[in-house]
């Protein structure tokens, strides 16, 4: 019975020509877009995901604490809400890190009657704290310590990659999505096509007492083979296209949002597209169905 079915789904898709091969070509660009896209997205999540861990708020204080002030201090810190982690950096550390930054230019600093430098606190924010608004509500919290002088650091830029990020993700599911209807649109086209080519044949089943699903089937299982079918080629260019470009543009991405390689969609991804395929050729096949 279902080698039966699966013959006549091919037969239909072989009698569907033209038609068929123009919805296979619209789910394929349809998943191809929507991969690319989630690509992109993919990967600027992992960038925000490494440069939120590298978030630095800078508390420069009013003057240098004696060590054990010092520790008390670096305590009460840590209690703040969103501070995952506290560095104190006395005003010998600055000055060693500033030598250290300067190189051959480090005699500068030697001439400097006194160490202008002061001492400071590194705060590294919780996750909940390295965005825009937790990074503003830190800063205040930071502030109103005795012990300020001055407050540093910010979160924005990191909002403003995931605002890219979003955007991105948008325009791949709207062009996903026009080009997703234009495809089981096309499906459904085909399907009826094959519906009005084969209704003698229809009434001689039905006359010999063949049943609904027997009739109607192998329609669905041809327009869920297209969208298979369109899949497959959308997921092998997607693959090709990773393989190709993503060497060459691997130093590109590494000196700007400093990630070692361009990762490719997960296996999971993967079968979700392979299943939006199907689904996108389903719903022709029964749009069709429902049409007849």
């Amino acid at each position: 019975m279902l080698g039966f079915l699966i013959g006549e789904a091919v037969r239909d898709l072989r009698r569907a020509g033209r038609v068929a091969v123009s919805a296979i070509v619209l789910i394929t660009l349809s998943l191809a877009a929507l991969g690319g896209f989630w690509l992109l997205s993919l990967n600027l999540e992992r960038a925000m995901a490494q440069w939120r861990e590298r978030v630095r708020i800078i508390v420069y204080l009013k003057r240098e604490p004696a060590s054990r002030e010092a520790q008390a201090l670096v305590a009460r810190v840590q209690a703040v809400p969103g501070v995952a982690g506290v560095l104190y950096i006395s005003k010998a550390d600055a000055l060693a890190s500033l030598k250290q930054l300067l190189g051959k230019d480090a005699s500068v600093v030697a001439q400097l009657p006194v160490n202008p430098l002061p001492a400071s606190l590194e705060v590294t924010p919780a996750a909940d704290a390295a965005t825009p608004e937790g990074a503003r509500a830190l800063l205040e919290r930071l502030s109103s310590l005795p012990e300020a002088d001055e407050v540093a650091g910010s979160a924005d830029w990191v909002e403003r990659l995931s605002q890219w990020q979003r955007l991105l993700t948008t325009i791949g599911l709207g062009i996903g999505a026009v080009l997703a209807v234009a495809a089981f649109l096309t499906v459904t086209t085909a399907t009826t096509l094959i519906l009005h080519a084969r209704r003698q044949e229809t009434e001689i089943m039905r006359l010999v007492g063949a049943s609904e699903t027997t009739i109607r089937l192998p329609l669905l299982l041809q327009g869920t083979m297209q969208g298979l079918i369109g899949a497959v080629l959308a997921l092998t260019a997607l693959v090709a296209t990773h393989a190709v470009v993503a060497p060459s543009l691997e130093p590109l991405v590494n000196l700007t949002l400093g990630l070692g390689s361009l990762a490719f969609l997960s296996p999971a991804n993967l079968v979700a597209l392979m299943l939006a395929g199907a689904l996108m050729g389903g719903l022709g096949g029964w749009l069709a169905r429902a049409k007849s």
